[in-house]
Parts: C-alpha cells; structure tokens; sequence
C-alpha cells in the first residue's frame, strides 16, 4: 500500500481516523472475560462496528503479550480477521521495536511477513540501520518515533543540537532519506500541534501518525491546521475514547457512536481543506 492508496481510502470514508485497539484484559467488559477468546472477540466487535469510520487500526502489541501465548494468538487471529474481511484497512503494529543486525531482520521478517502487519513502529535511537530490514519489504512502512505526547519526552527530544535544531527535528531530517514518502511515516503527537508546521517543512509529504486525540486532549482542528498537506498526510489515532466508551454489553454500540463522531469532525476539515 502507497500513500496514493492511503488517501484513496481517506477520501472514501472522509476519514483519517486510525482506531487504537489497545485492548486491556483488565478494561474489556466482564461478560467477554469469561470467553475462551476474550481480546479476540472484543477486538472483532470494535471492528464490525467501527469499520465504516476509519481507515485504520493499530495494535498496541503490550496489551496482547502481557496475556502470553494466549494473547499473542489472539493477536494474530486479529490481524487475519482484518486481512481476510476487511483487506483496504491499513494495519499498524505498535511495537516500538528498535534494534540492529539479524535482531531487526526477524522483527522484520516476524511483523511484516508471519504476521502480515502493514506498518510497525519503531524507535530510531540506534540509526539506520533498525530501518534498513524493515524497508526491505515492498508495500511495508516504518513509522519512526519523533514528536510524542508523553510528559517526559522533553526530556531528549527537545534538547537543542548544535545546529539549532531541536533532537525531534533532526530525527526527522537525517531520517527522511532512509526511506521515501511511501514508506515512511512519523509519530507527531497531537498535544504539540503547533510544532506540526516545523515538521512540514522539513517532511512536506510524508505521513503523519498522531496520537493524543481523545483521551490525552489533543485539538484535532489545530492538528489538521498545522498538520495537513495536500492528500491529508495525517493519520490520526484515538484508542481508549472509543474503543472503552462503555464497559457493559453495548460496548460496540458506543465505540461506534465516538468513532463516528470523529469521522464527522474529520470530513469537516477536510472539506475546509478542499481536500474532498
């Protein structure tokens, strides 16, 4: 998938909503708990009922290998429901992976060809090469960790260099040529709007995963003004605001109504962008 088949897929659904299946053993309603499938049949039903509003979901690996071999088969019982009933979603792995040599080739080989996952993060503290295996792989992406919304990220990524540029800024420049714009996206988290803009202009047309929508109270409109490019160029992650928007049997039901609620602020802006 290239970003050209991405922003088909954001103009047909008017929406670059990307749904955060962060699905917590200890938060999915009790009535599930009891099932042989509990993480499976929870992430199928946020599915079934959310599909129609975003373009793409995310699978936070943790929550899935803190349940041990029982998590991670539901895991990828996940994923193929996913490739086989619903193949235009673009499906990220959010591993954080970080790693060199032969550890990144069978992170690689693991997520992109046994798992079938069409994106994974990852960390680019060690350099190019924990990107080089993974773009290796036709149609895959990296997602690099740059701009994130934790508290503590101050704590490296807005150090200055000697050049002026902040550490996030020159991950992105010395990174953006790892790659291209059809196989690298950027982590810019949606607490820091403002410093989007700065991104663009050193990454004009790449893909932007944002994070802090919801939950963490990002302002989608101030991601959209200073985040947006001509194809959208965003997409943007909310996972508990929908996914726990309730915790008894209408769980789906509400999932539904949030992730819906979204998409229509989301086809607003991009009718003010003239984007559809």
């Amino acid at each position: 998938m290239n970003s050209l088949q991405i922003f088909e897929q954001i103009k047909a659904k008017q929406s670059f909503l990307c749904i955060g299946l962060d699905s917590d053993i200890n938060k999915i309603p009790q009535h599930l708990r009891k099932q042989k499938y509990p993480l499976f049949e929870f992430n199928k039903q946020i599915i079934d009922a959310t599909v129609k509003y975003c373009i793409s979901y995310k699978t936070n690996t943790a929550f899935y290998e803190a349940c041990g071999e029982a998590g991670l088969n539901q895991l990828a019982m996940t994923v193929n429901y996913l490739k086989s009933h619903y193949p235009e979603i673009f499906l990220i792995a959010d591993a954080k992976r970080g790693d060199i040599g032969n550890t990144s080739q069978m992170y690689a080989h693991a997520f992109f060809e046994k798992m079938k996952f069409d994106a994974i993060t990852l960390s680019p503290y060690m350099g190019e090469d924990t990107a080089k295996p993974f773009l290796s792989f036709a149609g895959k992406w990296i997602i690099l960790l740059a701009l994130t919304s934790n508290v503590s990220a101050d704590d490296f990524q807005m150090i200055k260099t000697e050049n002026g540029r902040m550490i996030y800024e020159e991950v992105i420049e010395r990174s953006k040529n790892w790659g291209n714009a059809d196989s690298t996206m950027y982590v810019a988290g949606a607490t820091k709007a403002e410093m989007l803009a700065t991104i663009r202009k050193i990454i004009p047309q790449h893909f932007l995963l944002i994070p802090g929508i919801g939950a963490q109270g990002g302002n989608l409109a101030n991601v959209a003004k200073y985040g947006m490019n001509d194809i959208c160029g965003l997409i943007v992650n909310s996972s508990r605001a929908i996914i726990f928007a309730d915790d008894n049997t209408n769980f789906a039901t509400a999932a539904a109504f949030a992730a819906k609620t979204l998409q229509h602020e989301m086809a607003e802006l991009l009718a003010e962008k003239r984007i559809i």
